[in-house]
């Protein structure tokens, strides 16, 4: 005597054409191949089932599977906490001085330029002397008494003469005397760092009039 088994699938359990199914990553989670590993069992011949090999094999697949999820969010969770660690290291730099790999600043074609200078200390009176690339000093401008740290100095771009000069890269040195009497120079490209900013993942650092990257400074010293 033949038996012949019917199954009937309940159309509402599976998706139809006209289903929608969500999944903007186009990745399958543990929980999605615990569905399908279910769904193959509850719909399988029952004069034929799965090889209990095959099943041994998948629920290993979904035991790796989650170890490898779970290793996913231990890494990000370390890479959150190094990545807190770091900002609060670099948060520790304010107040020490930042040596730049350029002690440079530029000169445009019609507008002033700004000279930052950093005085470790109070000054009584200074001259600044304005060089070209080739050493050659192009404008000396006396200074009075500043104040210590970081200070500006706006230079319209002119030599001793009067004369436009070209656009492009210049350096500043300033010989100055202390209140107490003592002589001594300090130049462009050593600043004191007066505040950290994070930004689109560079950190930025405070020198003078303007902020730099981590990568434009070559060594961070003293305190």
């Amino acid at each position: 005597m033949d038996v012949t088994n019917t199954y009937t699938l309940n159309p509402t359990t599976l998706p139809t054409t006209n289903d929608t199914v969500s999944n903007p990553d186009g990745i399958l989670g543990k929980d999605d191949f615990m569905k399908l590993l279910l769904t193959e069992l509850q719909y399988q011949d029952p004069t034929s089932p799965m090889d209990s090999d095959k099943i041994l094999s998948q629920t290993s697949q979904l035991a790796t599977l989650e170890a490898s999820d779970n290793t996913n969010k231990s890494l990000d969770n370390l890479t959150s906490v190094l990545t807190q660690s770091a900002s609060l290291s670099v948060v520790s730099t304010i107040g020490k001085m930042a040596l730049l790999n350029q002690d440079t600043f530029m000169l445009n074609e019609e507008s002033d330029a700004n000279i930052d200078i950093y005085l470790p200390t109070d000054i009584s009176s200074g001259t600044l002397q304005i060089m070209d690339q080739d050493g050659n000093v192009v404008r000396t401008v006396a200074v009075d008494a500043i104040s210590a740290g970081n200070q500006t100095f706006s230079w319209d771009g002119t030599d001793d003469a009067g004369n436009r000069l070209d656009a492009g890269a210049y350096r500043a040195k300033l010989d100055y005397t202390a209140p107490d009497g003592s002589s001594s120079v300090t130049q462009t490209g050593a600043y004191r760092i007066e505040s950290v900013r994070f930004e689109n993942g560079d950190t930025l650092l405070k020198v003078g009039s303007h902020y730099v990257s981590m990568n434009d400074v070559s060594e961070i010293y003293g305190g």
